[in-house]
């Protein structure tokens, strides 16, 4: 067995802790530095002859995202055979190793001048007041600039579905073409339109995590974190719940506490991911005002942040919770590392937005295009006749309301009441537990028929049995705040009972989401009933 060590050139003193644990297995063994470039640019180097010599072993550096130096990794690993055994023995005490890394860094380390701008924009953007101000502020353009800059192209491909299931419909004509256009192409569609919103968030984001940003304010948020139970790692594993919860789940292995681990996965769902974007975006620019609540701050912006600090916090007192009942574990130390700030290159930035938006169509092509499939057969069986004085708008919604997913949602309708919900939201509330964003497109499809109109406009004019209309005020409180809090994904469930390796977790996490997501969803309806 052979180890190759990749260690950052700019932290060397404690990626060389690494190292010694590396050389004191006694296995031949490799170090590749990075980061040498922004080691010259603060006029420090690293003489990489003397520390291979220090060390006992082969040296190279790279400056990875430029490619510079992959010729010498590639022949490094073409003669993987001839690396020798390391003759050092660094020491196994805590001082001792110091000691010795403490003497390589003066053999071959000339130390880079301290980076006075990186510590002055430090003082403002970790300060326990400031910090969080900016970070606020910050997260306020994103979800600003969400709503703004994507409605363009919202609308271009809004426009394009419509056409496009319009066209298809009547091409292939009958029920067949009903079912491709009315049921997949308007269903899918009515998900792919919010691709530039989830395009410019993936965006936005990994602007602020290759600048360097999203490692201070993982610092910050670890002062906060550590009374809720948690640490810094674990906000990092939040963080990236942004984009979706499986694979944050999946990241809490990093976490070495198996309790606060558990307590990691259990809270991270109520972390506004990715799916939850459609359904968000949908109530709030179909139901919230577009106006401007303070400058050039407006009130749909606001309703987003608003939404997702309601995710953020409650997740941070669920966690909590869970620390001072069954998962109380003591605090430990964390060692957090605080990138430079460097500018990102191109590559970089389009990797991060390419991996998430192609999860997001991925997720469209699959399980949103075969859920929605099902749910317009359920929608459309059996083929009830409706009554002869009715428009054809009305007709289609008669045999949508008396098909199996109908009487379906009819059935569970007594549950839902106290929320707003009718037969139509609870059929799109039972398709979203395969995926959040089949609520768009369960409402898509059951208000295809309906009218010629874009879906926001369509939801608009959805009328129940008395004529009134089904998204109230209250109710639409109520759908945000719901989705807030419930678990509207079995495929995080099953990751979640696979990563605690127990069925009783996953299914409390499940139940107490659902729980406190109908909870919280009738206070809302509640109180915007009250004040409406």
């Amino acid at each position: 067995m052979r180890f190759l060590v990749v260690a950052d050139a700019t932290t060397l003193e404690r990626s060389l802790l690494l190292v010694s644990e590396v050389l004191a297995l006694g296995r031949p063994t490799a170090l590749v530095l990075t980061m040498i470039d922004e080691v010259a640019a603060r006029h420090g180097s690293v003489d990489l002859d003397a520390l291979g010599r220090a060390l006992g072993i082969p040296v190279v550096s790279v400056i990875g995202h430029r490619g510079v130096g992959m010729d010498d990794v590639r022949e490094l690993l073409a003669r993987w055979s001839d690396w020798e055994r390391p003759v050092l023995d660094p020491p196994t005490t805590g001082a001792g190793r110091s000691g010795w890394v403490a003497s390589v860094i003066d053999a071959a380390v000339t130390t880079p001048r301290i980076d006075v701008r990186t510590r002055r924009i430090d003082a403002v953007l970790l300060h326990p007041v400031a910090g969080v101000v900016v970070f606020l502020l910050a997260m306020l353009v994103v979800f600003q600039a969400v709503f703004t800059v994507a409605a363009p192209a919202m609308d271009a491909l809004d426009s394009a579905f419509g056409s496009l299931a319009a066209t298809v419909s009547d091409a292939v004509g009958g029920t067949f073409g009903a079912f491709l256009g009315d049921g997949l192409v308007a269903g899918v569609g009515g998900v792919l339109v919010f691709l530039p919103q989830i395009v410019l968030l993936f965006l936005l984001l990994a602007l602020m995590e290759k600048v360097g940003y999203l490692s201070r304010a993982a610092l910050l948020a670890d002062r906060v974190m550590g009374r809720f139970g948690l640490e810094g790692r674990s906000f990092v594993v939040m963080l990236s719940a942004f984009a979706c919860a499986i694979p944050a789940i999946m990241a809490t292995r990093t976490i070495p506490s198996e309790r606060r681990r558990l307590a990691t996965m259990m809270a991270t769902p109520l972390m506004t991911c990715s799916a939850r974007l459609p359904v968000y975006t949908l109530m709030i620019a179909t139901f919230v005002p577009d106006r401007a609540v303070l400058g050039p701050i407006r009130a749909p912006g606001l309703a987003m942040l608003g939404l997702y600090l309601l995710g953020a916090v409650s997740g941070l007192l669920y966690a909590a919770i869970l620390h001072v009942t069954s998962l109380r574990t003591p605090s430990a130390p964390v060692m957090m590392e605080l990138p430079p700030y460097r500018m990102p290159t191109l590559r970089a930035i389009g990797f991060a937005v390419w991996d998430g938006a192609w999860a997001f169509i991925r997720r469209a092509g699959t399980v949103i295009l075969g859920v929605t499939a099902i749910l317009w057969v359920l929608l459309n069986v059996p083929g009830v006749t409706p009554p002869s004085d009715v428009s054809q708008a009305e007709a289609a919604s008669y045999r949508m309301e008396h098909s199996i997913a109908g009487r379906v949602g009819h059935a569970i309708e007594p549950v839902f009441e106290p929320l707003g919900f009718n037969w139509q939201i609870d059929v799109a509330m039972i398709g979203s537990l395969a995926a959040r964003e089949v609520f768009v497109s369960t409402l898509a499809v059951t208000t295809a028929s309906t009218s010629e109109e874009a879906l926001p406009d369509r939801l608009r004019l959805l009328r129940d049995g008395d004529g009134e209309p089904v998204f109230t005020a209250p109710t639409v409180a109520a759908v945000l705040i719901f989705f807030v809090y419930a678990l509207q994904c079995l495929s995080t469930v099953a990751v979640l009972r696979r990563e605690s390796n127990s069925r009783r977790w996953a299914a409390v996490t499940f139940g107490s989401m659902f729980a406190l997501a109908y909870g919280a969803a009738f206070i809302a309806h509640t109180i915007v009933a009250a004040l409406d």
